[in-house]
């Protein structure tokens, strides 16, 4: 883990971050390329082919519903219960998030929105070095809050292998179209359709690399929640934090994969020493410590600052994915931050709390984006649409505006929309 001081170093490691955050290399973007072409040309052949060959199984693509509930049944009873409690919660949460339509009046016109959810919805849910039921509770219940119809599943199986929680979770919100697939091959099949999956019009859920340059490449042909990459945790924090918590948090990230980042940014030499021993003790002790370790050893940073609005201005050009803050004036310093995905304030919201359980959406804008986007929410399932409508008077009050405008820009035709209703008048 890197201890960054000077503003040298700190420039140094920003670079790295914005590099880590960049993409893929040219081989697996032509990777993805090939296997999208497959899918749109082949259909269900081509998915086939692209499931035996990465997740080695050969089982039909559709999971039916006896099979979802038997799996099911087989999942861990406690998981189940914190399951429903966690979807109780993040339910309420979003349920706040509804947009309705609205018009008004003005001058002969009638204006406003038509709110109204998308149709049909594909939801990838991760099933390679892990799976997450969670992941099934943050994609859905926006969708059902939404109003969303229809809502399709992709989960990967490899060597046939489905995880009893992920399908319990589904089972858990009545979804009956799930299917074993997974990679770029699973967003093809939603974004173009197949014999077998029908065509979605928003692709939403995390995936790794291939699956997010999938994703990238269709939109356009359907729309996508965003392009994540790997997780990312800061943490702001003086002497008043506890060190252990801290340390803690910090481990939370490094241990999702090796390219996770976790940086703390302090204004306390003392602070930085009692962080670096507590994050070494509580390693040993990790299950996943190999793949922790190599995060931070890549990613992972502590950056002295000379004091916390330093500190958050750092914070503000990162534009963390969760951000921590745990300072004495925590009230006043969050009042400063302008780019987060997630906000968590004082030592007893840690990330994790999020991740789960609190309410807020975990699917959040990585690698600097939350500088320009926002986390999952209802909103992402809806479209809204402009209504219009104009009466004698109301059309020729504006009459002669929008033909001066017209005639400006050389478009005789659209002129000629207004002149001939004014002659008709």
């Amino acid at each position: 883990m890197k201890i960054v001081k000077s503003k040298k170093e700190i420039t140094a490691f920003l670079k790295l971050l914005r590099k880590r955050a960049m993409g893929a290399n040219p081989e697996t973007e032509k990777a993805v390329k090939d296997i999208l072409a497959g899918v749109r040309k082949n259909g269900d052949k081509a998915v086939i082919k692209y499931t035996s060959k990465f997740d080695r199984h050969e089982l039909p693509l559709r999971i039916s519903q006896t099979e979802i509930k038997r799996y099911a049944k087989k999942a861990d009873k406690q998981a189940i219960k914190a399951l429903e409690l966690s979807t109780k919660r993040i339910w309420i949460f979003h349920e706040k998030q509804r947009e309705k339509s609205w018009s008004f009046r003005k001058d002969g016109a009638l204006l406003g929105q038509i709110i109204r959810p998308i149709e049909r919805a594909g939801v990838y849910v991760p099933g390679g070095k892990a799976s997450y039921p969670s992941t099934v509770l943050m994609n859905v219940i926006p969708a059902q809050v939404a109003g969303v119809k229809e809502i399709a599943v992709c989960v990967p199986a490899p060597m046939g292998k489905i995880n009893p929680n992920v399908m319990a979770a589904i089972d858990l919100f009545g979804i009956k179209e799930v299917y074993r697939i997974g990679g770029a091959q699973a967003i093809g099949a939603m974004a173009y359709g197949t014999e077998t999956i029908k065509r979605v019009d928003k692709v939403v859920g995390p995936g790794n690399i291939y699956v997010a340059l999938a994703k990238k490449m269709v939109f356009g042909e359907v729309d996508i929640d965003m392009i994540a990459g790997p997780s990312e945790i800061l943490i702001i924090a003086d002497e008043t934090a506890n060190p252990a918590f801290v340390a803690a948090d910090m481990l939370s990230q490094a241990e999702h994969d090796e390219m996770a980042s976790s940086i703390l940014i302090t204004n306390s030499e003392g602070f930085i020493n009692r962080v670096i021993h507590e994050i070494d003790r509580q390693l040993k002790s990790l299950k996943r410590k190999d793949i922790a370790r190599k995060s931070l050893k890549r990613f992972g940073a502590i950056i002295k600052t000379k004091d916390i609005s330093e500190a958050i201005d750092i914070a503000n050009e990162i534009a963390p994915e969760h951000l921590e803050i745990m300072t004495e004036n925590l009230e006043k310093d969050v009042e400063l931050i302008k780019n987060a995905g997630a906000v968590f304030l004082g030592q007893w919201t840690p990330e994790p709390l999020g991740d789960y359980s609190a309410g807020p959406n975990h699917t959040l804008p990585t690698g600097g984006t939350a500088r320009f986007s926002s986390p999952l929410g209802v909103y992402d399932f809806i479209k809204r649409t402009s209504l219009l409508r104009f009466d004698k008077k109301g059309f020729m009050r504006l009459a002669e505006t929008v033909e001066a405008i017209a005639d400006a820009e050389g478009l005789e035709a659209h002129a000629n929309t207004i002149r001939i209703r004014k002659k008709g008048a």
